[in-house]
């Protein structure tokens, strides 16, 4: 029994004895594997620099592409309900701190839908382009173009009084008027309505589309008891 216990005390102390060796190699297996790299060398950094920069670029002039697109409308290539009522706040901000003066003028196409539904919305885009190009060579550079959704358009305009402003709506209105289309072998004419707000220090940008849009509609009433 005594040579039985002892051959077993000595396997025993055998195992540990292993078991300490194994736990001393790891350690050293472990700061193998964490060993610092090679330094990367002048060229190499210029080099990942450079990449770094192109890619950067890149993103920066794909960031303004997609944020110029957000605010654009696609069609007529003019702002959109989101990017005229930005341009509108920083307009009645910029008035409110200069004591600035400018006018909103909100104006709708006369029988668009009409069109659309007898010659197609194709028709319906060529009378809008018009109108479009009709308002671009009525207001300055500095004046700001922007379609509200559907026949609904607005302008933004730069020092006017009240009393200009009105007499722009009604000059828009006539020019728009003398726009003639044919489709399918019939002359077609659209027509519009156009309302004013004054912008001064009293009134923000919802309160002025309200406005001008209210504005608006009676002058569409008026227009149509006219006819």
């Amino acid at each position: 029994m005594k040579k039985k216990n002892k051959t077993a005390a000595q396997k025993t102390a055998k195992r540990r004895k292993n078991g300490m060796a194994e736990r001393k190699v790891t350690p050293t297996r472990a700061a193998s594997a964490s060993s610092p790299r090679l330094p990367i060398t002048a060229n190499g950094a210029k080099l990942t620099i450079r990449r770094l920069r192109t890619q950067l670029a890149r993103a920066l002039a794909r960031i303004e592409e997609l944020q110029a697109s957000a605010d654009t409308d696609y069609l007529l290539d003019i702002a959109n309900r989101r990017g005229f009522e930005r341009e509108l706040t920083r307009a009645i901000s910029y008035i409110k701190r200069y004591q600035g003066a400018g006018a909103l003028i909100l104006l709708d196409v006369d029988r668009l839908k009409p069109i659309n539904d007898a010659f197609g919305h194709a028709a319906g885009d060529q009378v809008l382009k018009a109108v479009v190009a009709v308002l671009r060579d009525q207001v300055r550079a500095s004046d700001v173009i922007g379609r509200l959704g559907g026949d609904e358009f607005a302008l933004l305009l730069w020092n006017l009084t009240e009393t200009d402003a009105h007499a722009k709506a009604v000059a828009l209105e006539e020019a728009i008027d003398q726009l003639t289309f044919t489709f399918r072998g019939r002359m077609i004419t659209a027509g519009a309505s156009a309302g004013v707000a004054i912008l001064g220090s009293h009134i923000d940008a919802g309160r002025a589309l309200e406005e001008a849009d209210s504005a608006m509609y009676v002058r569409k009433a008026q227009r149509r008891h006219e006819k």
